[in-house]
């Protein structure tokens, strides 16, 4: 397959199936947790702290296992972060309030802090130079194929046998993921004993403008994205009374328009200026958010899901490649690919709480005028700080 040429096809097989087991899992409960906690009696701030949890833990640990990582191998903490994954996972089924929901997605970001920036900075190890873009293009796949299938397969599974059996379906898939990676995942290559291999100091790392610019617009993408999850299936239910597999269909028909469109701008990306790339997307995801604070009926809001989409995926296969081109330049893949991850988790994090908030105190359509305000700021500090690599 010419988008993996020079790429050990095996190994990048089995990292994207123990990814897109992870991600499917999680994306089969994103629509219904917070039509879930709010029957339970949450506000909108209690809502912003279901998914807020998740990335608040995560981000404290992503540093730390994406460091690690380099040091010790990546494989470890792959095998070990889905199998923990896993066992967590059946633990939503004893959860019968708020408080225990929001613990339960404050441990599981424990574990999720040990898979997706170690993961990806595999895939980022065994990436040929000058197929950053299409190469990191082809994988993120893997994240936005597990997040539209998983809302859908979420909402039809919950529709006809309830949320348990969507639990242990999450848990089953992350499982077999762990058993793929445990028995047929081999360490990089690249890999040392613990002893020969020096990390770069953090200073370096975190005042790169490259890699400061790439951190703030993932920080504000996916703030735009934990308002787009928290939030438009409550604006959905509420305005035009849709059931919960439609909602998940809502979520998922961005994810979806943005993973089909990895491939060929990943093409792209490695053609043309990844910088011009990233802006266009950002100003397109900005558009996106306001237009669903707009809508009057639904398919407005499906025009809204769909340019959100396209959105994303204009500009993620850049952030991807460039991403990749600083972790070889730093010899410090598994520590950029995890402030990478650690923008994503705070990101999801300062969104929905942050729009839940704004719900509580003014409406639920500015919460997304929010979004659009705090996207638009973060593409032009990414703008001026980052050069074109």
């Amino acid at each position: 397959m010419e988008v993996t040429t020079g790429i050990n096809k095996k190994i990048f097989s089995i990292l994207f199936f123990s990814l897109f087991s992870a991600v499917l899992g999680m994306g089969a409960v994103v629509p219904l947790l917070p039509v879930y906690a709010k029957n339970l009696g949450a506000t909108g701030l209690y809502i912003g702290f279901v998914f807020g949890a998740f990335s608040l833990s995560r981000s404290i640990l992503l540093p730390i296992f994406g460091r690690l990582s380099d040091k010790y191998g990546r494989k470890p903490f792959i095998v070990y972060g889905l199998l923990i994954y896993s066992i967590i996972s059946v633990l939503f089924i004893f959860a019968k309030t708020v408080e225990a929901i929001i613990m339960i997605r404050f441990v599981h970001g424990f574990s999720s802090a040990m898979i997706m920036p170690v993961v990806q900075a595999y895939a980022g190890d065994i990436t040929p130079k000058g197929k950053e873009g299409i190469s990191m293009g082809t994988f993120n796949i893997s994240i936005f194929l597990g997040l539209s299938a998983g809302p859908i397969l979420g909402g039809i599974v919950n529709s006809h046998y309830g949320m348990n059996t969507t639990f242990l379906g999450m848990s089953a898939l992350v499982f077999t993921g762990f058993l793929l990676a445990y028995f047929l995942l081999p360490p990089v290559k690249s890999e040392k004993k613990a002893s020969d291999v020096k990390l770069i100091k953090w200073r370096k790392i975190i005042t790169d403008k490259d890699v400061a610019g790439l951190f703030i617009f993932r920080f504000v993408y996916t703030s735009c994205i934990g308002i787009v999850w928290s939030f438009l299936p409550i604006f959905a239910s509420k305005n035009f009374s849709v059931s919960s597999a439609y909602i998940g269909m809502l979520v998922a028909i961005g994810v979806f328009i943005s993973g089909i469109m990895h491939i060929p701008m990943g093409y792209m990306a490695d053609r043309v200026s990844k910088k011009k790339l990233i802006i266009i997307g950002g100003l397109i995801t900005g558009l996106s958010v306001l237009l669903i604070e707009r809508s009057g009926s639904l398919k407005d809001v499906i025009a809204a899901s769909v340019l959100f989409g396209i959105g994303g995926g204009v500009s993620t296969p850049g952030v991807m490649g460039f991403s990749v081109i600083k972790g070889n330049e730093k010899n410090a893949m598994g520590t950029v690919m995890a402030l990478l991850t650690m923008a994503h988790s705070l990101g999801m994090f300062a969104g929905s709480v942050g729009a839940g908030i704004i719900m509580d105190i003014l409406n639920l359509r500015c919460a997304f005028f929010f979004g659009t305000i705090l996207m638009t700021l973060g593409t032009i500090a990414f703008a001026i700080l980052v050069k074109e690599p």
